[in-house]
């Protein structure tokens, strides 16, 4: 199915935050610029280290808040510093980047089934939820809530918060798995689709009985977020104290990339979220990409990263990263 795009009359809440930062840290003067581009879903928490670089260290960082999959196409293409994307390189893709890649986990996040229903509690399990982007739950009525259709709304450009969100449903149900599958784009059974997490986020608030899946940052005003079954049936919403308890059961693996589409604790749907750097060939580059993700890794920016809505990296990640971060070179 074609999905229909939505283009947002107006920025509102974290929208406004995201743009206001991407100017602040794209506009200050003096020292590097460093061009990036790619996932929405951390946008707010990047750019709001990218504005403290700008003013501590005289570092600009022009990150394009694009989606992951063209965040990829032009690390890819060699048109970037560096670039961010929810879902790692498969091993292929990590080979043909001839410069060579080391891939980050910078911070993390739940992905929340947010909607605009006021009076509305929602609780689904792993089918329910399924179902209602399958297109075979089509009213809120059938869910315990007032009789009000639902408009689904999707991502419309190539993302990793799409592949981690389709990850789970194929994880939840064979019929999405067969079905619909998994990737940066799906052909969606039904919903109407929006551009990046901000056009998701601003579509939800326009629209009343509308539901789509965004970075739990962006549920903001009248959106709330549903409570979603783990695989052992226990409710949780995507709270701090859920993700934590869901991204603790994640083996990232040797080469910081693992991720569970259905974890046995917590709020089901999180994931790290990384930065694409080139393995060599930075040359001049190379110090600011440094102090940059140096700045990243710190407690005091990992600290900043919950009153965004986003997780700080547990402390043995943050090792693990930092020993990363020291082989890329000039």
């Amino acid at each position: 199915m074609a999905v229909a795009r939505f283009r947002p009359a107006a920025l509102t809440g974290s929208v406004l935050g995201v743009a206001a930062l991407v100017s602040l840290s794209s506009c200050s003067g003096g020292g590097p610029t460093l061009q990036a581009a790619g996932a929405s879903f951390p946008a707010g928490l990047y750019q709001r280290w990218f504005a403290d670089l700008a003013s501590q260290e005289k570092i600009r960082v022009n990150y394009q808040s694009v989606g992951s999959g063209a965040g990829v196409r032009q690390f890819q293409a060699g048109t970037v510093d560096f670039a961010a994307s929810d879902k790692p390189l498969e091993a292929g893709e990590a080979a043909a980047i001839r410069r060579g890649v080391v891939q980050l986990p910078l911070t993390a996040g739940a992905i929340a089934v947010a909607y605009n229903l006021p009076g509305c509690s929602l609780k689904l399990s792993q089918a329910q939820l399924v179902q209602i982007f399958e297109g075979k739950i089509k009213n809120f009525q059938e869910l315990g809530c007032a009789n009000q259709p639902i408009q689904v709304v999707v991502r419309s450009d190539g993302s990793g918060t799409t592949y981690n969100f389709t990850n789970s449903l194929a994880a939840f149900s064979p019929s999405w798995k067969n079905g619909p599958g998994v990737g940066k784009s799906v052909n969606w059974p039904t919903g109407v689709g929006a551009k990046g997490n901000e056009g998701v986020a601003a579509s939800l608030l326009q629209t009343k009985g509308s539901l789509g899946y965004v970075e739990a940052a962006y549920v903001r005003g009248v959106l709330q977020a549903a409570a979603i079954a783990n695989r052992t049936g226990t409710y949780a919403r995507p709270d701090a104290a859920s993700a934590s308890q869901a991204l603790a059961t994640i083996n990232l693996g040797a080469d910081l990339t693992g991720s569970d589409p259905n974890p046995s604790a917590g709020y089901p749907i999180v994931t790290f979220t990384w930065v694409l750097l080139y393995k060599s060939g930075n040359g001049a580059k190379l110090p600011a990409l440094q102090r940059t993700f140096s700045y990243a890794l710190s407690a005091a920016a990992q600290q900043q990263a919950p009153a965004l809505g986003y997780i700080p990296l547990p402390a043995p990640v943050v090792t693990k990263v930092k020993a990363a971060l020291a082989g890329v070179g000039a």
